[in-house]
C-alpha cells in the first residue's frame, strides 16, 4: 500500500488554512498543520492531523520545522501550502514601517524547496486579488501580495527543471479571520473626512466574502488534478478582477474604488477649507 501524500499548511488556526487542512485530511493526505501556538489547532489534532508551532517571522522557527518535517517524511514533502498571512489596512501616508516589514516577512516567507524537489512536489501560494487591484488603504498588503505573485512566477520557472510545480491561488473575498485587527484613523490623518468609509473598508472583504469551506473545496477540485493550472482564481469577485485586469482599461479600477469608498469627498473637503 502506497504511503499517503504529505502536505504542510501554514496558518491553520482559522479560515482558509483550517478548511484546507480538514479537507485534505479527509482526502487521505498526511497533513502537517502549523500555527503560532498548537493549542489553537487542537481541533485539527483531534482529527489525526499533526500540529507544529511555527512563527513565520522567525528564521529559527522555520529551520526547526523544516528539520522536523524531514525527519518524519524521510526528507520529502509532496505539497507546501503557504497560507499564513498578515493584513494591513492603513492609508499609505500613515503607515508604520515596522508594520510594513512585518507584513512582508509574513506574506513572503521562504519555502521548503529541498524537500519538495526530492518529492517532485507542488508549492501552492495563497495570493490575492489585492496584489492586482488598487484596493484603497491596503498599499502595503497589496504590495506584499503583488510581490508574492512575482516571486512565485519566477520560482515556477526556476523549479520547473526539477519537476516542482508552483501554483498561485489568486484569492478574492473569503470569510476568514485575517481582518481581526481593529484600526482607526489617527486624529491628524488627512483621511479623517471619510472615517466611516475607512471603517467599512477594514471589514470589506468579510462583508462580501465567500464561505471558507466552499472556497477550499473549489480550490482543491482545481488543484488536485494531473495538470493543474498555474493560477487558480477563487473567492468573491476574483473572476471579475481577472476580466477587468485582462480586458478593460486600467483606469476603471481607479474609478471604482474612488467611488466605492467616497474618496471624492476629500476633494470637496479640500475646496471648503
Amino acid at each position: 500500500m502506497a504511503s499517503p501524500k504529505t502536505v504542510l499548511i501554514t496558518g491553520t488556526s482559522s479560515g482558509i488554512g483550517k478548511s484546507l487542512a480538514k479537507l485534505l485530511n479527509d482526502k487521505g493526505f498526511k497533513v502537517f498543520a502549523t500555527a503560532r501556538k498548537t493549542e489553537s489547532i487542537s481541533d485539527l489534532t483531534a482529527l489525526g492531523i499533526t500540529a507544529f508551532a511555527l512563527d513565520v517571522d522567525s528564521p529559527e522557527s522555520i529551520t526547526k520545522l523544516k528539520a522536523d518535517i524531514a525527519a518524519i517524511t524521510g526528507g520529502k514533502l509532496d505539497m507546501l501550502i503557504n497560507n499564513a498571512g498578515k493584513n494591513l489596512t492603513v492609508p499609505a501616508v500613515d503607515l508604520d514601517m515596522d508594520e510594513v516589514e512585518g507584513c512582508f516577512r509574513t506574506n513572503l516567507f521562504g519555502t521548503f524547496t529541498p524537500l519538495l524537489i526530492e518529492a517532485k512536489g507542488t508549492i501552492v501560494q495563497i495570493g490575492s486579488v489585492a496584489g492586482i487591484m488598487p484596493y484603497v488603504f491596503g498599499s502595503a498588503y497589496n504590495a506584499s501580495k503583488a510581490a508574492l505573485h512575482a516571486y512565485s512566477n519566477t520560482l515556477r520557472v526556476e523549479l520547473a527543471p526539477f519537476d516542482v510545480k508552483v501554483i498561485t491561488i489568486v484569492t478574492g473575498g473569503v470569510v476568514s479571520n485575517i481582518a481581526r485587527t481593529e484600526r482607526v484613523l489617527g486624529e491628524s490623518s488627512i483621511y479623517q473626512p471619510i472615517t466611516k468609509e475607512y471603517a467599512r473598508r477594514t471589514k470589506h472583504s468579510q462583508e462580501v466574502g465567500m464561505d471558507t469551506e466552499k472556497y477550499a473545496q473549489s480550490v482543491l477540485k482545481q488543484l488536485l488534478v494531473r495538470s493543474p493550472p498555474r493560477y487558480i482564481w477563487e473567492g468573491f469577485g476574483s473572476y471579475l478582477v481577472w476580466f477587468v485586469s485582462t480586458f478593460m482599461p486600467k483606469w476603471m479600477m481607479d474609478w471604482y474604488f474612488t467611488r466605492e469608498f467616497n474618496l471624492n469627498k476629500l476633494r470637496q473637503t479640500k475646496k471648503n477649507v
